[in-house]
């Protein structure tokens, strides 16, 4: 099966996601997860890549960039993974891949998306069952989004927080939304508008990941009956 187009332009945010080759763990202790995030940290002043929202998860990670020319984010993913497996392999003296291939990527609408996007991966941990509030998740931008830590890690975002972040984090995304989100996750299709998400797919040639997937049903034609008689009913 080809690779889908990845549709890179300059000027749009993008959400990356990698995860453990065969679902394995790639964040064994505290020490992966700050080594992950300092070599993002150095990667971001080398490409000039901006960081909105982030969640490293023990066997996979969720960011949300904004490249400074699309072309640099597969370089900037390529260094930070690349890196990462170097240091993971001479900790715990293992071999081969850690990756579960390439990276998946899809651009999101600068609006109420992307706040909605950026909420979907600070409550990643609240989903998986790993925590009962996003707050509680150390290794997320979360802390550095409401103003509890430092901002060190992620950059200011191009539109306007929503007040109660807290809140907002936890119930942004109802159950149709968060299908939306998953399938572009999933299918590395846009994530905006309807009328938005179309015309970009269209530009960009990649319709096939809006499309609903397998053959399309086919139509069954009834055939005329003809009857010799007339029924009457009583």
């Amino acid at each position: 099966m080809p690779r889908i187009d990845r549709g890179f332009i300059d000027g749009f945010v993008y959400h990356v996601i990698s995860r453990g080759n065969g679902g394995q763990t790639v964040f064994h202790e505290n020490r992966d997860y700050q080594a992950f995030i300092d070599i993002v940290k150095k990667a971001k002043r080398v490409f000039g890549v901006k960081l909105f929202a982030y969640c490293l998860m023990p066997n996979h990670f969720h960011m949300v960039v904004l490249p400074t020319r699309a072309e640099q984010l597969s370089k900037w993913m390529q260094w930070v993974m690349t890196s990462y497996v170097r240091r993971y392999h001479h900790d715990y003296g293992t071999k081969g891949h850690l990756w579960q291939g390439r990276f998946k990527s899809f651009i999101v609408q600068q609006d109420e998306h992307l706040l909605r996007l950026m909420g979907y991966v600070e409550s990643n941990p609240v989903r998986a069952g790993l925590v009962k509030s996003a707050k509680e998740w150390y290794w997320s931008s979360y802390r550095e989004t409401l103003g509890k830590r430092l901002r060190t890690v992620i950059d200011e975002i191009p539109i306007e927080l929503p007040k109660g972040w807290e809140s907002y984090v936890h119930t942004s995304l109802a159950e149709k939304e968060l299908k939306r989100v998953r399938q572009s996750v999933n299918r590395q299709s846009p994530y905006g508008t309807p009328v938005w998400v179309s015309n970009l797919c269209k530009e960009l040639g990649i319709e096939s990941t809006i499309r609903p997937r397998g053959r399309p049903k086919k139509v069954l034609r009834s055939k005329k009956t003809s009857y010799p008689f007339t029924y009457i009913s009583h």
